[in-house]
């Protein structure tokens, strides 16, 4: 029997390595453990510590196998633990198969591990999936010989809010401290005391502070982890599992979301080695409140002319109110937001250009530029899959231009923390050296905000390297073109990563104002007569419509006079009060949405959608990766996207030709990505921004800032025990820079711009002199507070105000 797995993409001849397991002859490849050979023929041997992830530690002492003499020195005199031996030619390996020996050796290990573990699986949360509970049965003695008293110690111990220890229930497998040293690069938990007082624990009044910090509690094989948000709430075999992909950012990590009478009770990392392998972060984990708190919308509302107030009222018609008010109105826009499947995104294209006559649509609720508008039309939209996860543990190097993996995609971090440890070097355009850059073993590059297009054409790139380019970079000017060129002039290769898990499919279903679905631009006539035909409509609108900050100027000036609105957050904008503004001006405000919001308060009909957790759809993560999900709770009333924009379009009287997330996603996928000829985008060239930099000029300093990965954001809400991991948000600056600006680290400090002002406790950083960092919405929202975007210029200056 042979068993091989070559890398498609490796050449490399793979040396193969032929033994005996339980009388079966075997040939795997060289270095292969003997645990893993003998899952090959379908032999599971117990084990605890052992994670196909994590290096092999034989710690628990579970998986022992005899090792006979087979004549050729192989031979091993007592029994051996099977996840620490590789494989050696003419190796003869009997398992409890096979070898009593090695049934007695297991056994006996069984009943050292249950020696101290207390019997109390019917009110442990492993219970039920439970490792030692399986093995306890299927290879443990039938009864205990322990009579003495168990070791006790007070529990639950918190080792963070969301993370409690039960201390003896651990059977000191080191799964735990393993991931967290190997995989998260957060080594806050680790054994303590020695002998039979052994235990896991933390240092005093340093809490477990890392993002990934579930993921211990998923992996613990005995229940002595458990989480704060779960336990005692359900047993498992109670619970009905469902796979889905994470909504919190691009990455499109596989969880699983197991649900009871309606209601998530908890989420756990999916097993997809090509993306997350079988590791998420506590937002994707804990994250799952936020679509049913108190301000969950379930029912249409209209705004009563007479009373000024929201008033509830039927599908039909709210729907009818809204058909009305789109078409008495004199021009259109759309913006979606980042929340939408691909499905939800391709109507709200279609719906657009069919039903509305408009190419005034943006998915980008953020600071923009025209020049990312076109760079995305051009660069990214329906290009296949080139960089993947994968290709960063092959890449000789990485280099991250507006990008901070560790807060903005998770799993993208761990990926390339797993890459760094096996000698790809990481380097990151940036003021700091981040918690995440030193994990990474990364190496900064300064870069001053608006500098990075120099930054870049200055830095040597090597035909092996990969650049992840951050959705920061849209106000960069030349930024985005200065990627797509060092890629091109060095052989490097290149990949758009956005933060919202709906960006990618919003660009690829057409959400732009240059943009139909499937990269098929507005301004080619061929294009727009290519997607008429496939709707059946006679013509699409001919001219580039309204980007996302056009059309909140033009609301505001009155020159739109309808507005239709979904999933979009008002702070997260380029100028959030220039927005509200646009919203109280418009004539006509349609939201659709899943809580009331800024934009529902404002809105002439709120018509209730549907979270992920209540339909199926796809995600495409930042590779371009298709990411399906199954819908969770499938008694849920509530309607999707498309669904809400057909029954407005009907009413209209020019129908979208589509009702359900099946419909959209069948026409999405036939109408394919365009294979005309494509617009050339020729960018700006590369140059240094526009700001000096290195000087400090009456407390002006130049603004660097990205949203914490656990923060202020609505999609957190309900998850208490997650907020509280959050890192205290601070002001980072030179120490230079804080001394000119009259600015003592430790103390309190102010920035002021535009709209207004924030302040934080000032730390001293190694960072270009001139420039000063914050979170965005850590406390207060940077954007809402100072009128000032990433790049931006701002005050500093002590104290508070």
């Amino acid at each position: 029997m042979t068993v091989t797995e070559p890398n498609p993409t490796d050449t490399t001849p793979v040396e193969l390595v032929t033994l005996t397991i339980d009388d079966v002859e075997v040939s795997v490849p060289k270095g292969t453990l003997v645990i893993r050979a003998a899952e090959l023929i379908g032999t599971e041997i117990p084990r605890f510590c052992d994670h196909p992830l994590l290096a092999p530690v034989g710690a628990c002492r579970q998986c022992l196998v005899e090792i006979p003499d087979a004549g050729n020195g192989r031979g091993m005199p007592k029994p051996q633990a099977s996840c620490t031996i590789e494989v050696a030619p003419g190796m003869v390996v009997r398992t409890q198969v096979t070898s009593p020996v090695a049934e007695k050796a297991q056994e006996g290990m069984l009943e050292f591990l249950l020696a101290n573990h207390p019997l109390d699986c019917p009110v442990c949360d492993k219970g039920g999936e439970c490792p030692l509970q399986n093995q306890s049965l299927s290879h443990g003695a039938s009864e205990s010989r322990f009579i003495e008293t168990k070791r006790l110690f007070p529990k639950p111990l918190p080792l963070s809010s969301n993370v409690l220890l039960d201390r003896e229930r651990c059977v000191l497998c080191q799964r735990c401290t393993r991931f967290q040293s190997e995989i998260a690069g957060d080594p806050f938990i680790a054994l303590l005391e020695r002998g039979a007082q052994q235990q896991i624990g933390i240092a005093p009044d340093v809490p477990f502070g890392s993002y990934f910090s579930g993921n211990t509690i998923q992996i613990c094989p005995v229940g002595a982890l458990t989480s704060a948000d779960y336990r005692f709430r359900s047993r498992p075999f109670d619970l009905i599992s469902v796979p889905s992909v994470s909504e919190h950012d691009a990455c499109g990590s596989a969880i699983r979301v197991d649900h009871r009478r309606g209601k998530v009770m908890r989420r756990l990392a999916g097993d997809d080695p090509e993306v997350n392998e079988e590791w998420i972060t506590d937002k994707d984990r804990f994250a799952f409140t936020w679509s049913r708190q108190a301000d969950r919308l379930t029912t249409p509302l209209v705004r009563n002319p007479a009373t000024g107030e929201l008033e509830p009222t039927s599908w039909p018609g709210a729907l009818a109110v809204a058909a009305r008010g789109l078409a008495a109105a004199a021009g259109k826009a759309v913006l979606t937001g980042g929340r939408l499947t691909v499905e939800d995104a391709y109507a709200y294209a279609k719906f657009a250009r069919v039903a509305l006559g408009t190419n005034n649509i943006d998915f980008r609720a953020r600071p923009t530029s025209k020049e990312e508008t076109e760079f995305l039309a051009a660069k990214v939209a329906g290009t296949p899959v080139d960089v993947t996860f994968a290709d960063l543990e092959r890449a000789t190097a990485v280099v991250l231009v507006g990008l901070e993996p560790e807060d903005e995609a998770g799993t993208l971090f761990l990926r390339l923390r797993k890459a760094s440890r096996q000698g790809v070097q990481v380097f990151a355009l940036g003021t700091h050296t981040t918690r995440g850059l030193t994990k990474m073993n990364g190496t900064l590059v300064p870069t001053v905000p608006g500098q990075e297009a120099a930054a870049l054409a200055e830095l040597a790139v090597s035909p092996g390297t990969i650049i992840l380019a951050g959705e920061r970079l849209a106000t960069i000017p030349g930024a985005l073109s200065a990627v797509a060129t060092k890629a091109t002039e060095s052989g490097a290769r290149w990949a758009w990563v956005p933060r919202r898990a709906g960006d990618r499919s919003a660009l690829d279903a057409g959400c732009l104002p240059n943009l139909l679905p499937g990269a098929r631009p507005v301004a080619s006539a061929e294009a727009r007569a290519d997607a008429a035909a496939d709707w059946g409509v006679p013509s699409l609108p001919d001219e580039v419509g309204l980007d996302t900050d056009a059309i909140i100027a033009a609301a505001a000036s009155g020159e739109l006079g309808a507005l239709v609105v979904a999933g979009v957050d008002v702070d997260d904008l380029a100028d959030p009060a220039l927005a509200r503004d646009a919203l109280r001006s418009v004539d006509f405000l349609v939201s659709l949405e899943v809580r009331a919001s800024a934009v529902t308060a404002l809105a002439d009909v709120v018509l209730p959608v549907a979270p992920p957790v209540e339909k199926a759809g796809t995600f495409i993560n930042w590779e371009g990766r298709q990411r399906p999900f199954h819908q969770v709770l499938i008694d849920a009333p509530a309607l999707t996207d498309v669904r809400v924009l057909a029954g407005i379009a009907e009413e209209l009287g020019r129908p979208i030709g589509i009702r359900t997330t099946a419909e959209a996603a069948a026409e999405w996928r036939e109408l394919g990505p365009w294979d005309g000829k494509r617009i050339v985008f020729r960018g700006r060239k590369p140059a240094a921004a526009k700001t000096a930099a290195g000087k400090v000029v009456a407390g002006r300093v130049v603004l660097d800032t990205w949203k914490q990965l656990i923060d202020g954001g609505r999609l957190q809400d309900g998850a208490d025990f997650l907020r509280q991991t959050a890192r205290e948000p601070v002001l980072r600056a030179s120490e230079a820079t804080l001394t000119a600006c009259g600015v003592q680290p430790g103390q309190r400090a102010t920035l002021t711009g535009p709209s207004g002002s924030a302040s934080f406790i000032a730390e001293a950083a190694f960072m270009p002199e001139g420039v000063v960092w914050a979170p965005t919405n850590s406390g207060v929202h940077l954007g809402a507070a100072l009128g000032v975007a990433h790049g931006g210029r701002v005050s500093l200056t002590g104290g508070e105000r």
